[in-house]
Parts: C-alpha cells; structure tokens; sequence
C-alpha cells in the first residue's frame, strides 16, 4: 500500500497540482495584502477615512467603541467591512485567472482539420472514395 501511495504521490499531475496549490496560496496572500494596504487605504479616503477592514454591525446589544474592543468582549458582530474586502480579494484573483486561462487557451494551436477523403454519391448519398468512378453501393457512374 505505501508503494502505491509513493507511486500515485510521484505522478506528474500530483507534483504539478501540488506545486499550483502552492503558488495559489501565495498569491492569494499578495492579493489579500494588495487589497487590504494598497486599494481600500485610497477607497476609504474617498468615502471620508473610512477603514473597511474595522467596520461592523453589532448585534449583543452592548455598545462598543471598535471592533477590536467588540472581539475583546467577545461580543457577536458581522464584520461586514473584512467581508467587503473578502469580496474584492476574490474578484482580483477571478480576474486574474480568467486573464491566465484566456491566454494560455490562445497558446493552444487550433486542431488540424483532417483532409477529406470520401464524397457523397450524388444517386444514393452513400459515402464514397474521392477518386471512385463508380459506386459501390448502387453500381452508378460517377462523373469526374
């Protein structure tokens, strides 16, 4: 069982997608760091200094200056501002995987198209040889 283990492990698709998953994980954490530092910071200005990554709805009926004072009470709130920064994190990275596929899908070479080698007897529509002068299937004599 642990050579077949070893065996399924050493697979070319197992080691690649092993090796995406890596990748993916780390690029998801330069987007999360790009969103968080670099896009919302400008956002927030704009819409008067606002920090979406502290915004939240308190629902334990205590009132609470922060979020982090909220935490520290453990007290129940839906962090609506992390969940819009969630939601811009994803659509950057859709984005970007959606850019990679399109080009790696115009990489790919479009399949030859295979060579026609029968025509269609114009007496019984059956499928004949190109350079057939008669048809094998009704007898009739093909004009060239």
């Amino acid at each position: 069982m642990l050579k077949e283990f070893k065996e399924f492990a050493m697979r070319g698709n197992v080691v690649d997608m092993a090796v995406g998953i890596i990748i993916g994980a780390a690029f998801g954490r330069i987007i999360t760091s790009l969103v968080s530092d670099i896009i919302m910071p400008p956002i927030g200005l704009i819409l008067g200094h606002v920090d979406f990554s502290t915004l939240f709805l308190n629902i334990s009926g205590t009132q609470y200056p922060t979020l982090a004072a909220a935490k520290a009470a453990n007290a129940a709130t839906i962090n609506y501002g992390s969940f819009i920064n969630t939601v811009i994190d994803f659509l950057i990275v859709a984005f970007v995987i959606f850019l990679m596929v399109r080009q790696v899908n115009r990489w790919k070479k479009p399949e030859p198209v295979a060579a026609v080698t029968t025509k269609e007897c114009p007496y019984c529509a059956s499928q004949i040889p190109l350079k057939a002068t008669r048809c094998p299937n009704c007898t009739s004599e093909l004009r060239a």
